[in-house]
């Protein structure tokens, strides 16, 4: 994997590359959360991929982490440059892949038994 791919959309979230480029500047989750007037938890949320800043904050963070838009949305762009990863460290990426794609399906369950609850509780009321 060459440093480009390393925060596509492919290897990495929002989240990832979020925390990557907070990182990059040295600044802790509270100083962003100051500079933007939100949450600490609303940046650990973030970069955890628990929920997504809204636009005008997106551009807020784009300035602040000087980090292009594009770049935080999908990984192209001008963004962080990705640390050389040693070669023990793919075990762990595809350890990460396989979380994100659990996570994925897992969601795709999620949805589907709530579907199915509700018509559940339709018959049931009928």
């Amino acid at each position: 994997m060459n440093e480009r791919d390393w925060y596509s959309d492919a290897n990495a979230t929002f989240g990832d590359r979020l925390s990557a480029a907070r990182e990059a500047r040295d600044m802790s989750r509270s100083m962003l959360a100051k500079r933007l007037g939100v949450a600490q938890k609303t940046i650990e949320n973030w970069e955890e991929d628990r929920s997504e800043p809204r636009a005008n904050k997106l551009q807020m963070v784009s300035g602040l982490l000087d980090v292009s838009l594009p770049w935080l949305l999908t990984g192209q762009g001008q963004g962080v440059v990705a640390r050389e990863v040693p070669a023990a460290r793919h075990e762990v990426d595809g350890l990460l892949d396989g979380l994100r794609t659990a996570r994925a399906e897992m969601q795709r369950a999620a949805e589907r038994m709530a579907v199915l609850e509700k018509r559940l509780r339709q018959a049931l009321s009928a």
